[in-house]
């Protein structure tokens, strides 16, 4: 379950390498000694590739770097009005049936005047100084909806803090604090630098417990949690808990390279999983809140989906790379440019495109009205085509392929992929709630165990087109299915409309 928000080791020491207690050094001068040069270079080799990787070790102690940040790390209580009672709320993290930490958290609820229905509910969470002057990044979710928000330095003074911008889409925020005079900041760092493995310092407000430290290392990069259109969290094992939403991840400089967001957890609690919103994503979404109050993205009018092994190869693609297109918005600049559903945008604006997630970013980050090269892949071959990117309207979509279940159908479509067809009559078109634009063959049924299950079709599909070739009965179908199973592979490449979504569906043809 995803939810929002290791000591250190001392350098080894040479021991017992000796049995007469002599150090290392020793049994160097004494082989040296003996005229065995080579032996003593190839040694000596091994003793300073020690000293140098000595070097990359973690310090004996974070006490210094603790020092150095922890002054522009605060704690943000926000004032959120709830109508619900004492019933629905939840306590901040999950404890056993019974366990007296539940009447502690219950007496703590009611002394922060959560003890009824309709009171106001005070969120807990972190944020750090980026400026002097008292600007103070944090998560939205953090915030999100509150009358109050209430900042509280290392030094333990309270201020009030204003709302200067906030974006749902990467869950950051600025905030601003009047402390009449300047304050403790830290800057940003480089999170493309930083690498799987690296030794990273989380500081933040778990539990509501005030500043608190904690150690660990990149676990991993790029991860999408589905949180948002523009996942690409850092994945730590330092300990962050609820609280800690907010709070910086710190390199051994002491710049920020994270903001920590969200947590995998089975139980409320740290089991070693945090994400982080990198700080290269973050540095210009939070010029923007500071600059205008919001964040303009790019925006181009398509709705895409994953390239999969069986689209690529429908496709002729060779390797699933890409963003396929499954619909195009026709008011948008990628119908002005002639960007064709079934397109896979392979580069955009000279960035690669090497999985779906990876083109709303790229697209987000480009300034509206700029005139952009995209790469496409079309009928087997690459196409290059210019476009002007337009301000974001609304969050782009990408479409789905999940779910899948359920097939049994007379010729070449029951036979060769085990689905019954029936023509889009006007009953089935309002039982299903599709538009009157809508055209296509009806999946009125799904074989058990067919082609057809196995690769994603579902009862209530629209098949719209059949290997890139629009169909209006049972019998076009049957026709091109037929022809795909001549194939090698024999596989065929269907357009589908779902629940009103487009989406690209390869499915392998069976045997007749």
């Amino acid at each position: 379950m995803i939810q929002p928000a290791r000591a250190p080791r001392t350098a080894p020491r040479f021991a017992g390498a000796d049995p007469g207690g002599r150090d290392p050094m020793t049994a160097l001068r004494r082989l040296a000694a003996a005229g065995l040069a080579v032996a003593v270079m190839t040694l000596s080799g091994v003793v300073l590739s020690g000293a140098a990787a000595a070097g990359s070790l973690p310090p004996e102690t974070f006490a210094d770097l603790a020092a150095k940040v922890t002054p522009a790390v605060v704690n943000i209580s926000s004032t959120h009005h709830e109508a619900a009672g004492p019933s629905d709320q939840a306590e901040p993290f999950d404890f056993p049936p019974g366990s007296p930490f539940e009447q502690f958290f219950k007496h703590f609820r009611e002394q922060q005047g959560h003890g009824s229905g309709g009171q106001d509910m005070t969120a807990l969470g972190s944020g750090f100084i980026i400026d002097s002057a008292g600007y103070i990044v944090t998560n939205n979710h953090v915030i999100d909806g509150a009358s109050e928000i209430q900042v509280t330095l290392s030094s333990g003074k309270d201020y009030p803090a204003k709302l200067i911008g906030a974006d749902k889409k990467t869950d950051l925020a600025l905030l601003k604090v009047d402390a009449g005079g300047p304050l403790p900041f830290v800057g940003w760092g480089n999170s493309d630098a930083a690498r799987v493995g690296d030794w990273v310092l989380a500081v933040g407000n778990p539990f509501g417990l005030g500043g608190t430290v904690t150690t660990g290392i990149i676990s991993a990069r790029s991860r999408d949690i589905h949180s948002g259109p523009f996942d690409d969290f850092l994945q730590i094992d330092a300990s962050i808990n609820r609280g800690n939403s907010g709070g910086p991840t710190f390199n051994l400089e002491g710049e920020v390279i994270g903001i920590n967001s969200a947590i995998a957890s089975p139980n409320g609690g740290s089991v070693g999983i945090g994400f982080a919103v990198p700080s290269n994503m973050a540095k210009p979404v939070i010029e923007a809140l500071r600059q205008r109050g919001r964040v303009d993205r790019g925006w181009i009018g398509v709705a895409i989906q994953d390239v999969t092994p069986e689209i690529a190869q429908s496709l002729g693609l060779g390797q699933p790379t890409g963003a396929l297109i499954a619909s195009v918005q026709s008011d948008g600049p990628a119908a002005a440019a002639r960007l064709q559903q079934g397109d896979v945008i392979l580069t955009f604006d000279g960035q690669a495109v090497a999985e779906t997630r990876e083109l709303p970013r790229i697209v987000a980050a480009t300034p509206a009205g700029k005139r952009v090269e995209v790469v496409v892949w079309r009928e087997g071959a690459r196409k290059s085509l210019t476009l002007t990117v337009a301000k974001m309207k609304d969050e782009p979509q990408v479409a789905s392929n999940e779910g899948a279940e359920a097939p049994t159908a007379d010729g070449p479509a029951r036979r060769l992929l085990g689905v019954q067809l029936s023509a889009l009559t006007d009953d089935m078109r309002q039982q299903l709630g599709l538009a009157d634009d809508v055209r296509g063959v009806v999946i009125v049924d799904v074989a058990d165990g067919s082609p057809a299950a196995h690769d994603g079709l579902q009862q209530g599909d629209i098949i719209e087109q059949v290997a890139r070739r629009k169909v209006s009965s049972p019998a076009d179908v049957d026709r091109l299915v037929e022809q795909a199973a001549t194939k090698n592979p024999p596989s065929v490449l269907l357009l589908v409309n779902r629940q009103g979504n487009e989406l690209f569906l390869a499915v392998k043809v069976g045997k007749a």
